[in-house]
């Protein structure tokens, strides 16, 4: 009964980051590995299921908060989807140890991009307002 009270934990904490637009992906891949035992590749997987109908959500509400640009859309679409194709074969092929460590190691890298574009655009913008 527990695991299934864990798995739900888990499930909620991905689809609320996921619906505010974090990247629930970024907390359930991590969250199945370490706290739910599932595989790497397995992770990966459900993270990738789970995504479809929160992303069918949250295009639905940006379209009807007319957030959606849909202008050069296809250009982001084909190499997106040739990409994970090609990505998905590679992936396969990778031990999980090792998927795990890229994962982190790309997590841990976009947290720095993410910290340091914060702390200059901050600093940007106090220096604007000071003007």
């Amino acid at each position: 009964m527990w695991q299934i009270i864990k798995y739900v934990l888990i499930g909620v904490a991905g689809g609320v980051l996921g619906g505010m637009g974090m990247g629930g992906g970024t907390l359930l891949i991590p969250l199945l590995t370490m706290l739910g035992g599932v595989d790497q590749h397995i992770a990966q997987a459900v993270n990738l299921v789970s995504f479809i109908p929160m992303a069918v959500v949250a295009l639905i509400l940006h379209f009807k908060n007319k957030l959606v640009q849909t202008k050069g859309v296809i250009l982001i679409i084909i190499p997106a989807l040739v990409a994970s194709a090609l990505s998905s074969l590679l992936v396969k092929n990778i031990h999980s140890d090792l998927l795990a460590k890229l994962f982190g190691g790309f997590l841990a890298l976009l947290g720095i991009w993410i910290l340091i574009e914060d702390i200059f655009i901050n600093k940007k913008q106090k220096q604007e307002k000071e003007k």
